[in-house]
C-alpha cells in the first residue's frame, strides 16, 4: 500500500476532511465519507463498518491503476 493510500485510510477512519495531491477524504454525513481522485467521486466509505460503495460510473470512465489501487486500498473487491 503506498503511502498517499494509508494516509487516506487514516483520514476515512477518523471522519475527517483530507487532501493531499490528486487523492481527496470529505465528510458527507455522521456516517459516510467520500472519496475522490483528480476530482472525480469514486467511492462513499460507511465509517463505522469501512465498507465502500464504489461509483461504478467512475470506474467505468476512468479504469486506470491509480483508480483500482485506491478502491483495492479501501477494500473494494474489483
Amino acid at each position: 500500500m503506498r503511502k498517499i493510500e494509508r494516509d487516506m485510510m487514516q483520514a476515512i477512519h477518523a471522519h475527517t476532511a483530507w487532501r493531499k495531491d490528486n487523492t481527496e477524504v470529505k465528510p458527507i454525513d455522521a456516517e459516510r465519507v467520500a472519496v475522490y481522485l483528480f476530482g472525480n467521486h469514486i467511492a462513499d466509505v460507511h465509517s463505522y463498518t469501512g465498507q465502500p460503495t464504489v461509483n461504478h460510473t467512475t470506474l467505468a470512465d476512468w479504469p486506470t491503476r491509480t483508480t483500482r489501487s485506491r478502491l483495492r486500498a479501501m477494500g473494494a473487491n474489483i
